[in-house]
Protein backbone atom coordinates (compact mmCIF):
# COMPACT_ATOMS: atom_id res chain seq x y z
CA UNK A 1 0.00 0.00 0.00
CA UNK A 2 1.53 3.42 -1.16
CA UNK A 3 1.64 6.23 1.07
CA UNK A 4 -1.19 8.10 -0.60
CA UNK A 5 -3.30 5.26 0.07
CA UNK A 6 -2.73 4.65 3.34
CA UNK A 7 -3.66 8.30 4.19
CA UNK A 8 -6.64 8.47 2.63
CA UNK A 9 -7.94 5.07 4.41
CA UNK A 10 -6.40 6.81 7.41
CA UNK A 11 -8.72 9.89 6.98
CA UNK A 12 -11.65 8.48 6.98
CA UNK A 13 -12.14 8.92 3.68
CA UNK A 14 -12.28 5.31 2.66
CA UNK A 15 -15.84 4.79 3.98
CA UNK A 16 -17.36 6.43 1.37
CA UNK A 17 -15.81 4.19 -1.02
CA UNK A 18 -19.68 2.14 -1.55
CA UNK A 19 -21.51 5.54 -1.72
CA UNK A 20 -19.17 6.98 -4.48
CA UNK A 21 -19.39 3.87 -6.61
CA UNK A 22 -23.44 3.67 -6.00
CA UNK A 23 -23.13 7.75 -7.00
CA UNK A 24 -20.58 6.97 -9.99
CA UNK A 25 -23.02 3.51 -11.09
CA UNK A 26 -26.72 5.57 -11.26
CA UNK A 27 -24.96 8.65 -13.05
CA UNK A 28 -23.29 6.33 -15.62
CA UNK A 29 -26.24 4.20 -15.72
CA UNK A 30 -28.46 6.99 -16.08
CA UNK A 31 -26.90 8.61 -18.84
CA UNK A 32 -26.28 5.18 -20.93
CA UNK A 33 -30.18 4.69 -20.71
CA UNK A 34 -30.95 8.13 -21.22
CA UNK A 35 -28.50 8.49 -24.33
CA UNK A 36 -30.24 5.64 -26.44
CA UNK A 37 -33.89 5.52 -25.39
CA UNK A 38 -34.51 7.49 -28.23
CA UNK A 39 -33.06 4.68 -30.84
CA UNK A 40 -35.39 2.49 -28.84
CA UNK A 41 -38.29 4.03 -29.02
CA UNK A 42 -38.33 5.14 -32.56
CA UNK A 43 -37.41 3.28 -35.59
CA UNK A 44 -36.62 6.46 -37.49
CA UNK A 45 -34.14 7.53 -34.44
CA UNK A 46 -32.22 3.66 -35.20
CA UNK A 47 -32.20 4.02 -38.81
CA UNK A 48 -30.65 7.37 -38.72
CA UNK A 49 -28.15 6.02 -35.92
CA UNK A 50 -27.65 3.19 -38.37
CA UNK A 51 -26.84 5.95 -41.16
CA UNK A 52 -24.74 7.23 -38.70
CA UNK A 53 -22.45 3.94 -38.51
CA UNK A 54 -22.38 3.16 -42.21
CA UNK A 55 -21.16 6.58 -42.95
CA UNK A 56 -18.23 5.87 -40.37
CA UNK A 57 -17.39 2.49 -41.69
CA UNK A 58 -19.18 0.11 -39.44
CA UNK A 59 -20.01 -3.20 -41.50
CA UNK A 60 -23.09 -3.85 -41.60
CA UNK A 61 -24.60 -0.70 -39.46
CA UNK A 62 -28.10 -2.13 -40.11
CA UNK A 63 -27.06 -4.73 -37.40
CA UNK A 64 -24.53 -3.02 -35.59
CA UNK A 65 -26.82 -0.27 -34.73
CA UNK A 66 -28.94 -2.06 -32.64
CA UNK A 67 -26.67 -4.17 -31.21
CA UNK A 68 -24.74 -0.76 -30.00
CA UNK A 69 -28.06 0.55 -28.58
CA UNK A 70 -28.80 -2.57 -26.71
CA UNK A 71 -25.82 -3.63 -25.45
CA UNK A 72 -25.59 0.29 -24.12
CA UNK A 73 -29.00 -0.17 -22.47
CA UNK A 74 -28.19 -3.19 -20.70
CA UNK A 75 -25.07 -1.65 -19.30
CA UNK A 76 -27.19 0.89 -17.86
CA UNK A 77 -29.52 -0.81 -16.49
CA UNK A 78 -26.79 -3.24 -15.02
CA UNK A 79 -24.75 -0.14 -13.22
CA UNK A 80 -28.21 0.93 -12.19
CA UNK A 81 -29.26 -2.18 -10.31
CA UNK A 82 -25.57 -3.47 -9.51
CA UNK A 83 -26.29 -6.73 -11.19
CA UNK A 84 -24.01 -7.73 -13.47
CA UNK A 85 -22.08 -5.14 -12.74
CA UNK A 86 -18.40 -6.38 -13.65
CA UNK A 87 -19.48 -8.11 -16.83
CA UNK A 88 -21.29 -4.98 -17.94
CA UNK A 89 -18.31 -2.61 -16.98
CA UNK A 90 -16.01 -4.58 -19.16
CA UNK A 91 -18.59 -4.62 -22.28
CA UNK A 92 -18.50 -0.86 -21.36
CA UNK A 93 -15.24 -0.70 -22.01
CA UNK A 94 -15.33 -2.97 -24.69
CA UNK A 95 -18.40 -0.65 -26.86
CA UNK A 96 -16.52 2.59 -26.30
CA UNK A 97 -12.99 1.32 -27.24
CA UNK A 98 -14.20 0.41 -30.66
CA UNK A 99 -16.15 3.48 -30.37
CA UNK A 100 -13.07 5.64 -30.17
CA UNK A 101 -11.16 3.99 -32.87
CA UNK A 102 -13.88 4.13 -35.21
CA UNK A 103 -14.98 7.44 -34.47
CA UNK A 104 -14.05 9.45 -31.56
CA UNK A 105 -10.37 9.71 -32.08
CA UNK A 106 -11.12 11.43 -35.11
CA UNK A 107 -12.15 14.21 -33.56
CA UNK A 108 -9.25 14.83 -31.25
CA UNK A 109 -8.79 14.94 -27.13
CA UNK A 110 -11.58 16.91 -26.66
CA UNK A 111 -13.79 14.91 -28.83
CA UNK A 112 -12.94 11.19 -27.66
CA UNK A 113 -13.19 12.19 -23.98
CA UNK A 114 -16.12 11.52 -22.92
CA UNK A 115 -15.70 7.93 -24.86
CA UNK A 116 -12.52 7.76 -22.95
CA UNK A 117 -14.68 8.54 -19.70
CA UNK A 118 -17.12 5.41 -20.30
CA UNK A 119 -14.10 3.28 -21.41
CA UNK A 120 -12.30 4.15 -17.83
CA UNK A 121 -15.35 3.78 -15.54
CA UNK A 122 -16.05 0.49 -17.16
CA UNK A 123 -12.84 -0.62 -16.36
CA UNK A 124 -13.14 0.47 -13.29
CA UNK A 125 -16.89 -1.31 -12.35
CA UNK A 126 -15.24 -4.51 -13.63
CA UNK A 127 -12.19 -4.51 -11.96
CA UNK A 128 -13.59 -3.56 -8.40
CA UNK A 129 -17.72 -4.12 -8.56
CA UNK A 130 -20.34 -2.51 -8.03
CA UNK A 131 -20.08 -2.29 -4.23
CA UNK A 132 -22.13 -2.58 -0.68
CA UNK A 133 -25.18 -1.06 -2.31
CA UNK A 134 -25.65 -3.61 -5.52
CA UNK A 135 -27.72 -6.41 -5.98
CA UNK A 136 -24.17 -7.71 -6.61
CA UNK A 137 -23.57 -7.60 -3.30
CA UNK A 138 -26.68 -8.89 -2.08
CA UNK A 139 -26.71 -12.04 -4.18
CA UNK A 140 -22.86 -13.10 -3.52
CA UNK A 141 -24.25 -12.97 0.30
Amino acid sequence: MNDLHRRIIQSGWAQFTDAALLIARLVLGGFLIWGVWDNIASGERMAEFAGFLRVSGFPMPEFAAPLSVWAQFLCGLSFVSGLGTRWAGLLCAVHFAVAVAMVDAKLGIRGAFPATCLILFGLLFAAIGAGRYALDARIGK
